[in-house]
């Protein structure tokens, strides 16, 4: 175990390019390698955004960015007749997606679609609850993200997001290649630019085996937005 950190630390900066690539588009067998290691080292982030969802019976959920969701069958527990739309810029995790979860998707409990990471085709107001979990990074035009989020989310409903804060990602030797990095105030000035409604920040710690092989302990926000009701 110690060797594999050590040969993982002293990664090339080509080999740490093509690291962060993999973690924002995932490809190939080494995109399939990576997505289980995603899901493996983020599930906590996950357990808790969806945690703080609150799915309720009968709801319809929107994941942006849902990798290979093989935590797929935690979110169908959370309540009965749950109906869940997962959206992926990487067709290579729409198929992992789709294959993991076959049961899921021939009772048309789940479906899979790519999207361009901008525009989401769907119609206003189709979802009573949004999440994504360590896709933030790699918006390029968030605002116009969240407004597209916001477009699709029904009034009254919520959206929850989680991120790993700056400060840790800053730690990371693939950062640098791609990622936009977030702490809880910069994420507020961008809510900001919305019409959501920023409901609650939760700030959590967790120890964790990063994707360069160290024990280290992650301090990560679950942001929870929601689409006011009008007076």
């Amino acid at each position: 175990m110690e060797k594999k950190t050590k040969e993982l630390e002293d990664l090339s900066q080509d080999e740490l390019k093509e690291l962060a690539s993999q973690l924002s588009f995932p490809k190939g067998e080494k995109g399939l390698n990576i997505a289980t290691l995603m899901n493996q080292t983020n599930i906590g982030m996950t357990m808790s955004t969806i945690k703080e969802l609150t799915l309720q019976d009968n709801e319809v959920l929107l994941e942006l960015g849902h990798a290979n969701c093989s935590h797929l069958k935690n979110i169908m527990e959370q309540a009965d007749n749950i109906s869940y739309f997962g959206l992926e810029i990487s067709p290579l995790m729409q198929q992992e997606a789709q294959r993991i979860n076959e049961n899921f998707v021939s009772k048309k409990q789940a479906f899979f679609s790519l999207y361009d990471g901008h525009n989401i085709h769907v119609e206003n107001d189709s979802f009573d609850k949004i999440m994504t979990v360590n896709t933030l990074y790699f918006w390029k035009e968030p605002t116009e993200l969240l407004n597209e989020l916001y477009r699709v989310l029904k009034v009254g409903g919520k959206c929850c997001i989680g991120f790993a804060q700056a400060e840790f990602m800053k730690e990371l030797p693939f950062v640098p290649f791609g990622f936009e990095l977030y702490d809880d105030e910069k994420i507020k000035k961008l809510v900001s630019t919305t019409p959501f409604e920023l409901a609650d920040l939760s700030k959590r710690t967790e120890t964790v085996q990063s994707k360069i092989g160290k024990t280290m302990q992650r301090n990560y926000t679950v942001l929870t937005l929601k689409k006011p009701i009008s007076i």
